[in-house]
């Protein structure tokens, strides 16, 4: 069903046949919210991405000259016969690319750029030694200050020519005396100059030259100004005012001036004030030791030592390996000197013992040692320096890159020493804005930085100066608030951002842009978010909207398509089993279309029904104590064995703290003896009852085009055997990798097994020719020889799964891989299809099949996080129906999610909260969804009790 646009102006595509699509033609309004819904895989992202952005994109960069377009590089033209009506396209997508540990939230969304601008312009310096507030003042400036004190006070004018230095200065005094000076303050007293002065050149002195003694009047400023003058220029740009008498101290008092960015206590100066002192990707404000970011590479005892209760000759200390003969003799005469044997366990070792491993010996020692090759022996009489100094030593000489990344693995990620972690260097730390330096101020959450900048007290001068500042940096924030983010940190690393947090930062960007007339595509913008904060991200949508942009939206969130203004769905199914337009037409008359998915999930037609029991577990727990990692605040957490649970909470609630960096590594190093970083908790009991752990994370399954589903699951890898070992192939003398593209042999080699050659155009879109050679089939004729059951190594994967499942049904090894794919809801897809092709939802799902295809015992811990990503509401069925059989074999399962359908499939739920950040990190309900459902502190319980209450 295709309903057209009534009135106004509207986007026609005709005969789009991008990957799957079926030659499809549809006509959308402009200036609208437009979803594109359907099944995972059916074809909304080739529609929307590969078909309107593409040519949208296309046509912006045709319409620049050829000398532009060789910088912004060139885009191929869609499959497609004709679109209409198109605007110049921005896509916002999942895909995160700020993998550089210098991008952080403020970088990306240049409000660290506005807030360098800020404290350049209205920034107060401080000493980074004492803390004393320093102001750059010029000649009138200081005139104005002395002349705007009360008319009569007694004035002195000094000149500071020495401050806190040791020495006789007697060359100081000399040049003072010839310059006419005749008084001068010596270390706080005040003497006549003259020859006969001698100072103890072991102390520190402080020599201020009189330079004038004046009363204020209304006719005082000429002398005052020759004064000034003088004194700032025999004091290299200084001056000391005092004002008052000495014997009267509750009038008396010192004013220091200086034309520099200078302390006058330190003598430290301070850079002038720009912009680019505040920039730790900038060598002129990044701190030296660490260059801007924060942290440094550094060995790690940990790593170097992992397990403690071995000794030296057990290979406690990885690094050194006991049986060369050069190691165990320097510590052979380490453990000699300091009287313990290489036998000892290393955590048996006393306090001063393991520090001189370690750190370095105290006493000259000396060990002989004999060479190998039997030419002779070395003597040597030396301190031994420690394991950090000679691993240090190590890889500063270490000559090739391969022996840099042998030592690199005994090392970890360290705090700067010299900038604590503040990126900076210490004079632009020592500027600060209401109080606060710059990195203090991108700690704040964005919350607490609106509340900072609405409550910030300025001069009428500073207003001035930084109101369009202040104006882009308030409009920016509330734009992350807006968007679900208030509780994100400037200073976060853009790379720890999960996909949905990286695209709507994007989000608000191009809302801050406030750009009219513009088509904007955007990926799933809800992945990520709870339900409480969806509602925000849906008026941010409808406010691009309403700035007269066509916004479509590729998404399966419920209340998004309940908002959209149109809905174009895509299906029936996936793969080729879609690609044709469903329905097309608003909310009410997508629901009536039967054929359409969405429309029935919509109508209430279809349901996933609540169970009717929640399993209770096999009485067992997974016990987690005292979790501290970064803003869990302590919390113990209870995890029911034998059932699946899933952990619910805000966005920054802590959630994937939990889950990916406490509770993973720490049941993966204890049971398969990985090494993972883990965060901060006290206790892990529980885990004797479980055999494995599993982790299925959203890390893409390859960045190729060489990759592709068979490879990754290792089914190809099988199929390659099976070829080998072919009658025909043995005679051959054909072992497997004659059967692999990406190895020399079997391979065609004009096209390196690509099955295309890349022709690269000057000022046009590189040209993909199917290769001459091997006609597009990757392997060379002796190769595709072998057959069989009639089909060559290139026919077997343009199977779909589903063909290979019924092809291969009688190998049961290969047979168990494929049907977990097609179990998955994969079917549809090829087994070497590019894994550059795979939507988010099916790479994915790949890798679930992967891990689900694995032998279970029964006692596996699977964990995932958010499966749902990029689901249909009939996928997010199938694939609950299969962690579902999980679970009944025994095993459990935990994810973190927020899809309502999945959480009121839960057997139990750590809710976590109450909000986003330092706000966040308190487990704020547990239970069942039924027990949860009436907890009223818990956003997730109000939202599963109208679920439940729907689903009755």
């Amino acid at each position: 069903m295709n309903i057209n646009p009534v009135d106004g102006e509207k986007i026609v595509v005709r005969g789009a046949r991008e990957h799957n699509l079926k030659n499809i033609d549809v006509e959308i309004p402009r200036n609208k919210l437009v979803v594109v819904s359907g099944l995972s895989g059916s074809g909304k992202s080739s529609f929307a991405f590969d078909t309107l952005f593409a040519e949208g994109q296309r046509r912006y960069v045709e319409s620049l000259s050829s000398y532009a377009r060789q910088f912004l590089g060139t885009m191929d033209k869609p499959d497609v016969d004709l679109i209409e009506g198109l605007s110049p396209a921005i896509s916002i997508e999942q895909k995160t690319t700020h993998k550089n540990p210098r991008s952080t939230v403020g970088t990306v969304t240049e409000i660290y750029d506005y807030y360098r601008l800020l404290f350049a312009r209205i920034g107060t310096a401080h000493c980074p030694n004492c803390g004393r507030e320093i102001h750059e003042q010029s000649v009138d400036q200081i005139i104005d200050t002395i002349v705007g004190w009360e008319e009569g006070t007694k004035v002195q004018i000094l000149a500071p020519v020495i401050r806190g230095k040791k020495g006789e200065h007697q060359k100081v005094i000399e040049d003072a005396i010839k310059a006419g000076f005749a008084r001068a303050r010596i270390d706080g007293v005040m003497s006549e100059l003259d020859n006969s002065i001698k100072l103890d050149k072991q102390k520190k002195h402080t020599i201020e030259l009189v330079i004038d003694r004046i009363v204020l009047k209304a006719d005082i400023r000429k002398r005052l100004a020759d004064s000034v003058e003088t004194a700032l220029k025999s004091a290299n740009g200084m001056i000391l005012v005092t004002k008052g008498s000495e014997k009267d101290a509750a009038t008396y008092e010192e004013v220091m001036f200086s034309q520099k960015n200078a302390c006058p206590d330190c003598g430290i100066s301070i850079p002038e004030l720009q912009p680019r002192l505040f920039s730790f990707n900038n060598p002129f404000g990044a701190c030296p030791e660490c260059t801007g970011l924060g942290e440094k590479m550094e060995f790690d005892v940990d790593l170097m030592i992992p397990d403690k209760t071995k000794s030296y000759n057990e290979h406690a200390i990885l690094p050194y390996n006991p049986t060369s003969a050069w190691n165990t003799t320097r510590f052979k005469a380490v453990a000699d000197a300091y009287d313990f044997s290489l036998d000892t366990p290393f955590n048996k070792l006393t306090k001063k013992q393991r520090d001189v491993i370690l750190y370095g010996s105290d006493k000259t020692l000396h060990w002989v040692y004999y060479k190998q090759s039997g030419t002779g022996m070395s003597e040597y009489n030396e301190p031994w320096k420690g394991v950090f100094a000679d691993m240090n030593r190590r890889y500063i000489e270490a000559w090739g890159d391969n022996m840099k990344q042998s030592l690199e693995k005994y090392m970890s990620h360290k705090e700067c020493s010299c900038c604590h972690g503040k990126k900076l260097r210490s004079e632009a730390l020592g500027v600060t804005v209401g109080k606060k330096n710059i990195i203090e101020l991108c700690e704040m959450s964005v919350l607490d930085s609106i509340e900072f900048f609405k409550n910030l007290k300025l001069t009428k001068t500073q207003k001035e100066i930084a109101s369009q500042v202040l104006k882009e940096i308030n409009s920016r924030l509330n734009f992350l608030k807006n968007v679900g983010l208030d509780y994100l940190t400037l200073e976060r690393s853009a790379g720890t951002l999960s996909g949905g947090e990286a695209q709507r930062i994007r989000l608000a960007t191009q809302i801050g842009s406030a750009l009219t007339g513009v088509m904007y595509i955007l990926d799933e913008p809800s992945i990520g978010l709870h339900q409480r904060d969806n509602q925000r991200l849906i008026d941010t949508l409808t406010y691009l909207r309403d700035l007269k942009n066509s916004v479509i939206v590729v998404e399966h969130d419920e209340q998004t398509l309940r908002t959209a203004d149109w809905i174009v769905d895509i299906g029936p199914g996936a793969g080729v089993h879609g690609g044709k337009i469903v329905a097309s037409g608003t909310v009410e008359q997508v629901m009536k279309v039967d054929d359409s998915v969405t429309g029935r999930y919509l109508a209430g037609k279809i349901t996933m029904p609540v169970p009717k029991k929640r399993r209770p577990g096999n009485g067992n727990f997974l016990c987690l104590s005292g979790v501290k990692e970064h803003n869990l605040k302590g919390i113990d957490v209870s995890i029911p064995l034998g059932a699946m649970t899933c952990i619910t909470g805000v966005s920054g609630s802590g959630k994937s703290t939990l889950l990916s960096d406490v509770l993973y590594p720490a049941v993966s190093n204890k049971l398969m003896r990985t090494n993972y970083p883990t965060g901060a908790f006290d206790k892990l009991d529980g885990i004797k009852h479980i055999d494995k752990v599993i982790n299925i994370d959203q890390s893409p399954i390859g960045r190729t085009p060489r990759s592709n589903p068979a490879t990754y699951v290792g089914v190809f890898d099988e199929i390659r055997d099976l070829f080998a070992s072919l009658p025909e192939a043995k005679a051959r003398g054909y072992l497997k990798g004659r059967f692999s593209f990406n190895v020399k042999g079997g391979r065609c080699e004009n096209c390196q097994g690509a099955g295309t050659i890349t022709i690269e155009m000057n000022f046009l879109p590189d040209v993909f020719i199917k290769c001459d050679v091997c006609n597009g089939k990757r392997f060379n004729k002796e190769t595709l020889e072998i057959l069989y059951k009639g089909k060559s190594i290139t026919d077997v994967l343009d199977m779909t799964i589903e063909e290979a499942c019924e092809f291969f049904a009688h190998i049961p090894h290969l047979s168990r891989k494929l049907e977990m794919l097609k179990s998955v809801g994969l079917g549809y897809i090829q087994l070497g299809q590019s894994a550059l092709t795979l939507s988010g939802g099916e790479a994915q799902r790949v890798k679930l099949a992967n891990e689900l295809a694995r032998v279970s015992t029964g006692r596996t811990l699977y964990i995932l996080d958010e499966p749902t990503t990029g689901l249909h509401f009939a996928d997010v069925k199938q694939l609950m129906s299969v962690l579902q059989r999980l679970v009944d074999q025994g095993n459990t399962v935990v994810m973190i999610e927020h899809n309502l359908d999945v959480i009121c499939q839960a057997d139990y739920i750590i809710d976590l909260g109450p909000e986003g950040g330092f706000r966040g990190g308190t487990v704020v309900a547990t239970g069942t969804p039924e027990e949860v459902s009436k907890i009223k502190e818990s956003f997730t319980g109000q939202f599963v009790k109208d679920m439940l209450k729907k689903n009755k």
